[in-house]
């Protein structure tokens, strides 16, 4: 009897913490550039599946890739003015919000990802994050791209004179045109959902991306020769619309910023997997792979220098200093 009665009162407990979980029925549209296949695309399927499972179905996230729903910029304008209400986008874009995100795209610094979770789902992405309300947009987690690489279709990239004349298609992002104009290159800021026919038709050179994202993309189709750089690493933002997270219950908040930051632990294992998986699939198409040797990449880290100092002094400066300390370098 004892038993029978402890039984019911662990169901009872257990009903009870279930129904204390107050869901309503919404679907949520979760934007991206990216590709079917890529890393961040696989992870807002696994955020979707997640979602319906933990909130019994009443919570669905309908992803949207491949820019159908617009190019970065204007998705997060939609975001913003509650129209789709999720995206997951390049952390260090955030930069024209928020100056402080800049700090993620400084060249060639960041090489070692143990010590990136640590700064993203510490202190210094907490900060980030908590900056983000007053733009619209609220940051639940941060995902991964991965370590980016050039592309171009005139001729191998050995060292720093190679990349002299290159008209290369970067983020609409200051700091990086900059960079690409430290090393020599011509950048030209172009949506992304323009890339590929920009590739084929010559408009541009070349682009820098992660492998996995150029395989999803197909741009070595139009593209011959891949050099890797690693000049930037690419932590991914989860953001999700204000004006739908004012709509938001506590419950339903806890639960997609669990949610979030659940699949980044799967996404970023997903993406560190991929990234040496999709280089030999372009290899494998044909594609010409050339790796830099340590001296060709130091003269380019020297070459962009100028440009970290440049920013550098515009970020926090708390900030900066927990960075450089976390990964090793200094200015002098």
């Amino acid at each position: 009897m004892k038993r029978f009665v402890g039984m019911a009162i662990a169901f009872a407990l257990l009903v009870g913490g279930a129904e204390a979980q107050e869901y309503q029925t919404r679907t949520i549209k979760f934007a991206a550039t990216g590709q079917e296949g890529t890393p961040p695309v696989m992870g807002m399927h696994i955020f979707a599946e997640k979602l319906a499972e933990r909130s019994g179905g009443k919570l669905k996230a309908r992803v949207f890739s491949n820019g159908v729903l617009g190019g970065d910029v204007q998705v997060l304008s939609a975001l913003q003015g509650g129209v789709v209400e999720m995206m997951v986008w390049n952390a260090g874009n955030m930069i024209a919000q928020e100056k402080d995100f800049g700090i993620f795209d400084l060249p060639f610094i960041y090489q070692d990802v143990d010590v990136m979770d640590r700064l993203l789902d510490g202190d210094l992405g907490k900060q980030l994050i908590d900056k983000l309300p007053a733009h619209g947009v609220v940051g639940l987690a941060f995902w991964e791209q991965g370590f980016r690489l050039l592309s171009n279709n005139r001729h191998e990239v050995h060292d720093l004179s190679d990349i002299s004349g290159l008209k290369i298609r970067v983020q609409q992002n200051p700091l990086l045109a900059d960079m690409w104009a430290a090393l020599g290159a011509n950048p030209t800021p172009l949506a992304i959902t323009e890339l590929y026919t920009a590739l084929e038709t010559g408009a541009v050179d070349g682009q820098e991306t992660t492998a996995p994202f150029m395989l999803g993309s197909k741009y070595y189709e139009v593209q011959k020769y891949i050099t890797v750089t690693r000049h930037n690493y690419n932590p991914q933002i989860v953001l999700i619309g204000k004006p739908f997270w004012d709509q938001l219950n506590d419950d339903e908040k806890a639960l997609i910023i669990d949610v979030a930051r659940e699949t980044a632990v799967e996404q970023r294992k997903i993406s560190r997997d991929a990234q040496t998986t999709a280089l030999d699939k372009i290899r494998a198409a044909g594609n010409v792979v050339t790796e830099p040797d340590p001296t060709a990449l130091a003269e380019m880290q020297k070459a962009v220098k100028p440009v970290i100092e440049k920013y550098a002094k515009t970020f926090d400066p708390q900030l900066t200093k927990t960075v450089f300390e976390a990964v090793g370098f200094s200015l002098n």
